[in-house]
């Protein structure tokens, strides 16, 4: 009898094949993403394409979150993967566990990256940039010895303003090299007090302008002195050298159009400035004739002493006004003197000088009698207070034939506070006596 199989039987067993095969445990794909999804779970579905075929992937939410970078529709990627059945639908799939971006890729993802970062540290900020010199008198140039770059920078610079002298520092702008080179001519040109720096190169794919997307590269550009205008690549060409330089020109032939004024526009405005004093001055001399003019015309011009005679008049009369007032014042001064030697004669001066002596005399006999008589009050009061606290004293009672009992160091004030058989102390005017209660008794006892 033939035996039949049913679907999930023969799908399982292929499953069975497929996990069992160690070639399939670990397999490298190279593809397109396609079809990507991000589920709510975390996990990533998509699949991999090439021009021919396409299979489907699955990353589980463990592995997609070690990415390095966010997976979208288009990216060529690099993938570690097992090959196995996924039974529902019966057909195979790779469940990825590593993923990178394919070569340019790579590059490009590190760009961004590094971008954001030296963004967020200020490295770009608008505030850091420097103006370019407008009619510079040195302009270092950094790149390559020869090339496009080096000659459409010299043609440039030449035909523009030759008066600048042009600094031509050969750099390694391509090559594991470069990047070390490009710092150490940055700081050597930072050093030659120029007033400009052209660095740049001609264009090239992203690999070979790298060096210039290197974080010491951009760092060295930032911490210039000098203004640095960037020429990296062609017009559509971006590197973070761009970003970080004073200005970002799209050629060499740009930078060194920035970095230069043109002659031929510089004699231009020198002619029309030329020009434009030429008939200012013309019209300055004609309005100043018509000033000399008028005033020569005018009547006291004719007769000069018509200028100073109103002048010499009132001068003297301000000298006589001074005189005045300054012999009145020697006049009010010395009467006010004389006041005062009178007020102040030197006789009456010594009589006031006495009375006020015999004065002071006589309060400070009534001070003494009235101080000696106040202490001899207080001494009076105080030997009457003595001589009260004294009869209050205990001390003085005892002399006079009393004794004070104490019980624990208590004086006994009734004879409540006693029981027979307990021991006592009775202080005299001489000693004390320890003594033992043989009875207690008050006086209410006595009466009955």
């Amino acid at each position: 009898m033939t035996t039949y199989l049913t679907v999930s039987a023969l799908t399982k067993y292929i499953k069975y094949k497929f996990d069992k095969d160690p070639h399939l445990q670990s397999v490298l794909i190279k593809g397109e993403v396609s079809n990507f999804k991000r589920h709510s779970s975390g996990h990533l579905y998509f699949a991999i394409k090439d021009e021919n075929s396409l299979i489907n992937a699955m990353m589980f939410k463990a592995q997609a979150a070690k990415l390095d970078f966010s997976p979208k529709e288009g990216d060529q990627v690099l993938v570690e993967a097992r090959v196995s059945v996924y039974e529902q639908r019966g057909s195979y799939q790779i469940y990825v566990n590593k993923m990178q971006l394919d070569g340019i890729g790579n590059l490009y993802q590190k760009f961004e990256q590094l971008k954001i970062k030296l963004a967020k540290e200020g490295y770009f900020n608008e505030e850091h940039k420097k103006p370019i010199p407008k009619y510079p008198s040195r302009i270092a140039i950094l790149t390559a010895q020869s090339g496009a770059a080096i000659r459409d920078i010299q043609n440039t610079l030449t035909n523009r303003y030759p008066l600048a002298e042009q600094v031509k520092i050969s750099t390694l702008v391509q090559g594991s090299a470069a990047k070390d080179d490009i710092i150490e001519k940055l700081k050597y040109a930072d050093s030659l007090n120029v007033d400009t720096i052209i660095i740049g190169r001609g264009g090239g794919s992203i690999e070979d302008l790298w060096n210039f997307n290197e974080e010491e590269v951009v760092k060295a550009i930032y911490h210039c002195q000098t203004p640095i205008i960037s020429a990296v690549g062609h017009e559509t060409d971006t590197t973070l050298s761009d970003f970080v330089a004073d200005v970002r020109a799209a050629t060499p032939t740009q930078a060194a159009m920035i970095a230069s004024p043109d002659q031929h526009e510089l004699l231009q405005t020198i002619l029309q400035s030329r020009i434009f004093m030429t008939r200012f001055m013309k019209q300055y001399l004609k309005h100043a004739k018509q000033y000399l003019a008028q005033y020569a015309s005018y009547y006291k011009f004719k007769q000069p002493t018509l200028l100073y005679e109103q002048h010499i008049q009132k001068r003297d009369e301000l000298e006589r006004h001074l005189h005045d007032a300054i012999k009145h014042r020697f006049m009010v001064e010395r009467q006010n003197l004389t006041m005062m030697q009178q007020r102040f004669h030197l006789k009456h001066f010594h009589q006031y000088v006495i009375a006020q002596q015999n004065a002071t005399k006589q309060i400070q006999l009534q001070l003494s009698k009235l101080m000696t008589a106040t202490l001899k009050n207080k001494e009076q009061q105080l030997i009457q207070r003595v001589e009260r606290l004294n009869t209050l004293s205990p001390t003085q009672t005892m002399l006079r034939g009393y004794s004070i009992v104490k019980k624990d160091n208590d004086i006994i004030t009734s004879h409540r506070q006693l029981s027979k058989g307990e021991s006592v102390e009775i202080l005299m005017k001489d000693g004390s006596v320890e003594a033992i209660i043989e009875k207690v008794r008050c006086q209410n006892d006595d009466k009955k």
